[in-house]
């Protein structure tokens, strides 16, 4: 079942996010320790106002619990998000100066994580989290939805390219190149 995240969810989360970003995670807390990276996104997890906010998730739930997740959120709140995450990064991980470039803007409702735990994996749990950002991105009345796909990653491409998304452009994020792509709701 698919339902809104909880604080409590936060362990569980935390791990899938750092799954789902990979290298991205150790970029973010200056480290090659994922325990430290998932420490990070448990803490922000807790708080509102940030893009890894339980509040801007969603978790599908099975009988072992959760298994999987989406994070989510309107591009155009992007540097509204930023600012206290990377204020805790520049704090806390010495990330002085540290701006990336955007990986979404205005006018899209952007899915930022979308994670499956390894033992859940191959049963559609991802296409059905998927579906549910772009019913919410519809609920909220947006018209795009995008996300980045690694370039690398042809087994992801093509899921979201069965799923209605186009590539729109090659995007360079923290040292690598992305798809940005885009579904558009009718």
């Amino acid at each position: 079942m698919i339902r809104p995240a909880l604080p409590s969810d936060s362990k569980k989360v935390a791990k899938l996010i750092v799954q789902a970003m990979g290298d991205l995670a150790m970029k973010f807390c200056n480290s090659d320790r994922p325990e430290i990276a998932i420490s990070l996104f448990e803490h922000f997890f807790y708080l509102t106002d940030n893009q890894y906010s339980f509040k801007n998730t969603l978790v599908y739930e099975n009988a072992e619990g959760v298994v999987g997740t989406i994070g989510a959120y309107d591009g155009a709140k992007l540097e509204i998000y930023r600012k206290p995450f990377f204020d805790y990064l520049a704090e806390h991980f010495g990330l002085v100066n540290f701006n990336p470039e955007s990986e979404t803007g205005p006018g899209e409702f952007y899915l930022d994580t979308i994670s499956v735990d390894p033992s859940a994996q191959g049963k559609g749990i991802g296409k059905l989290l998927i579906v549910a950002g772009i019913d919410w991105a519809g609920k909220l009345r947006h018209k795009k939805v995008g996300l980045l796909v690694d370039v690398n990653n042809d087994r992801a491409l093509k899921l979201y390219q069965n799923m209605g998304f186009e590539i729109v452009e090659e995007k360079p994020f923290m040292g690598s190149l992305y798809y940005h792509m885009v579904h558009k709701i009718i």
